[in-house]
């Protein structure tokens, strides 16, 4: 078993405990490894970590707006890619009407995480009601199809090599965060028997080795009825997840984790209340996450570390470089009224770095990368 290296040492001025009684007039910065589980040092600089003039290079933040990405197309597979890598492959897909054919993903496990809209998705393994908000949780190789009741967006999260697991709970226990009795899933209920039918062909787009297949049935496949053991579709909404809270610290997003994969984790920002201790950092620390790209998704609320950020944005954070809170945010965070945060996001930290596919013109700002030049304002 690999052991690091341990040996915590202290040179000039520091504080005692992270993220809290910064040496007046510094700006901490955390350089840690393996996404903030690993060894980690703080850093305590005389300017802020992400004040820089100019940037030159490809490899920088990004800022996408989803909103501005094509929304034609019938099936998920239409949906142009964002970001991917050999584990992980993101997209956004807009529906507004009943999926004439099903879907199926041999690629990997898919989870849709549905930004706009509400409806019923029927699946191998039954139907489900689905609502904005809910994270829907599909394993690979299941056949599968929306009618929306409204129209609907969502961002899907592919899972390449491995299927979608619960994170480690550790000292708070398994129903610390969201209790795993709050997941609901599929069922073959009336609905579900309802919308079988013997006498219409039925496609399967499956899309495997990353092309597309094309199965006719002269029936609906979708046509179980009854099935038993512990492989299921499943969904989970924001709502119902209760997100661990330190009033004097404030917690890595680690904390936050929703999901584990191969190669990356999904996390959820819900709201919270803001850290109450006066000495105590107030939005998230500036750090180099030097193992992990960060990705954000906005789904909804008032983003309080971001400027000019809007729901359905992304933002992609390679690892190498230090980022952190803009300047207005973290002004305002030390002199706030305010006593929780009322953001929603998902969070996706890879283990490898991500490539961002070719984007639509103004679907991307180019100057999110300047967008903390006010930092270097002391």
């Amino acid at each position: 078993m690999r052991q690091w290296f341990q040996f915590p040492i202290t040179e000039g001025e520091a504080s005692r405990q992270a993220h809290c009684d910064l040496p007046e007039g510094t700006f901490e910065r955390e350089c840690g490894r393996e996404g903030f589980f690993g060894p980690a040092s703080h850093m305590y600089h005389r300017h802020p970590p992400t004040g820089w003039i100019d940037w030159d290079g490809p490899l920088r933040p990004r800022a996408i707006d989803t909103n501005q990405m094509p929304s034609e197309g019938l099936s998920p597979w239409d949906a142009s890619l964002i970001l991917f890598n050999n584990n992980l492959k993101l997209r956004v897909w807009h529906c507004d009407h009943a999926m004439g054919a099903l879907a199926r993903n041999g690629d990997g496990d898919e989870v849709l995480f549905i930004h706009q809209g509400s409806g019923d998705l029927f699946c191998d393994y039954g139907h489900m009601t689905f609502r904005d908000g809910d994270y829907i949780v599909l394993p690979r190789a299941t056949s599968w199809r929306i009618e929306p009741k409204e129209p609907v967006t969502m961002l899907l999260i592919e899972a390449s090599n491995s299927a979608y697991q619960m994170a480690e709970r550790g000292i708070v226990g398994q129903h610390a965060v969201y209790d795993p009795a709050v997941l609901e899933y599929a069922r073959i209920n009336d609905t579900f028997l309802q919308q079988q039918s013997d006498h219409q062909q039925w496609k399967v787009q499956l899309k495997a080795r990353n092309q597309l297949n094309m199965i006719t049935y002269p029936y609906n496949p979708l046509d179980a009825q009854g099935w038993k053991g512990n492989l299921t579709a499943f969904k989970l909404n924001w709502r119902d997840i209760r997100p661990l809270m330190s009033h004097r610290y404030h917690l890595p997003p680690s904390a936050h984790t929703t999901f584990v994969a191969d190669g990356f984790v999904i996390c959820t920002f819900v709201p919270r209340p803001i850290e109450s201790d006066p000495d105590a950092l107030k939005v998230p620390f500036y750090h180099n996450n030097d193992d992990f790209d960060e990705v954000l998704f906005y789904h909804k609320g008032n983003f309080f570390s971001r400027d000019n950020i809007e729901a359905g944005m992304i933002t992609h954070h390679p690892c190498g470089f230090s980022h952190g809170p803009h300047p207005k945010a973290l002004a305002a965070s030390m002199s706030s009224p305010k006593k929780e945060t009322d953001e929603v996001a998902v969070m996706i930290d890879a283990r490898w770095p991500l490539d961002v596919a070719p984007l639509p013109e103004g679907a991307e700002n180019k100057d999110y990368v300047f967008s903390w030049r006010g930092n270097n304002a002391e």
